[in-house]
């Protein structure tokens, strides 16, 4: 969640997703990625610009969640094989 181009796509999200989201926050974020002492955590992401794309919870039965759109990107992100195969499905739907 360091990578400028990750806040800027969860920006848009949030942005497009939720009446809540609070850009002047989400701002001071993209100002800071560029830094190499930036850190942000799914926690740290949600507290601070009301998020709700990602949802964390600590303890024995926590984890982190996303929403399908941006699990896929992060899918996407880290397979190649499974981005071409999210390419090739949405080219077969808009055709179908």
């Amino acid at each position: 969640m360091r990578n400028r181009d990750t806040l800027e796509f969860l920006g848009l999200w949030e942005s497009l997703h939720n009446q809540d989201f609070k850009p002047v926050e989400f701002d001071g974020f993209k100002k800071d990625a560029a830094l190499n002492a930036f850190t942000m955590s799914p926690q740290k992401w949600i507290t601070t610009v009301n998020a709700i794309g990602i949802v964390s919870k600590s303890g024995r039965y926590g984890g982190t969640f996303a929403h399908a759109d941006i699990a896929f990107e992060f899918a996407s992100w880290i397979s190649a094989e499974f981005k071409l195969y999210i390419i090739k499905d949405y080219k077969r739907l808009k055709t179908d």
